[in-house]
């Protein structure tokens, strides 16, 4: 399911709450509603509440921080890409072939990831994806012929290692998003409010026009927060512009 369908899917449970406590609160008696009643609903609904804004709270921040932390490795990753371009250059020709794979592999990855299937979570259209270890292998069959390249081949294969961890680390984690148990119970406290809402307002116009716009900004938070869970698929994911810039660096020289 995708954040924008449970967006919508817990929008449309909050409306549904907020509905059916107006229509629960004009068949309970008289006195299950009176001054003192409300008060205690009131109080009880303030803690689930305040509980509720927590959870929301901490969910938007630490989705931002993830998002944030997606785009830097991506920086990251883009230097390090060129940086390994520089290195197999100053080696010599015997690494056209691995430059040339790997400004192949930065093309791939740019097209794969944000052009033909962009919306989908990377690790389910990059699983069987090797990323930079057949370049790695070409890297180890080098033989140097002096100090120089020696050092040269130890220092590419140390950032190719690099590239490689952060592209393993981007596969395990890219499918990774909020714990489903966690989202149902914050979608029952939401129903809970909702519910109490309805429970506790007038039934008119004005009203339920508020609540069904409070709803779609629930689900609308809900959205955004399980959309930058997945900084590398959705409609909201980090730009490829790092990559970009590399692939057009790659090459000279």
């Amino acid at each position: 399911m995708t954040a924008l369908e449970t967006g919508c899917i817990i929008a449309l449970l909050l409306a549904c709450a907020a509905l059916v406590g107006t229509r629960v609160s004009r068949r309970l008696p008289g006195h299950h509603l009176s001054t003192d009643s409300k008060e205690a609903i009131k109080l009880a609904t303030a803690v689930v509440g305040t509980l509720s804004a927590l959870a929301l709270g901490f969910l938007v921040a630490s989705a931002k921080t993830a998002f944030d932390d997606a785009e830097t490795e991506l920086k990251t990753s883009a230097a390090r890409l060129v940086l390994l371009d520089r290195v197999l250059a100053q080696y010599g020709a015997e690494t056209a072939e691995a430059r040339g794979r790997l400004a192949n592999l930065v093309g791939a990855r740019i097209e794969q990831s944000w052009g033909g299937i962009a919306g989908v979570p990377i690790s389910v259209g990059t699983s069987d994806d090797l990323g930079v270890e057949p370049i790695q292998t070409i890297l180890r069959a080098l033989t140097p012929e002096d100090d120089i390249h020696r050092l040269l081949k130890t220092r590419a294969l140390d950032v190719s290692g690099a590239i490689a961890e952060a592209h393993w680390l981007v596969l395990e984690t890219g499918s990774e998003g909020l714990p489903t148990a966690f989202l149902v119970v914050l979608t029952f406290w939401l129903i809970v409010i909702f519910l109490t809402f309805g429970l506790l307002s007038p039934y008119n116009g004005t009203v339920i026009t508020i609540v069904l716009v409070c709803a779609i900004s629930v689900g609308g938070a809900i959205f955004i927060v399980i959309d930058m869970a997945h900084p590398y698929g959705g409609l909201i994911y980090v730009s490829d512009e790092p990559l970009r810039i590399a692939l057009s660096r790659m090459g000279r020289g």
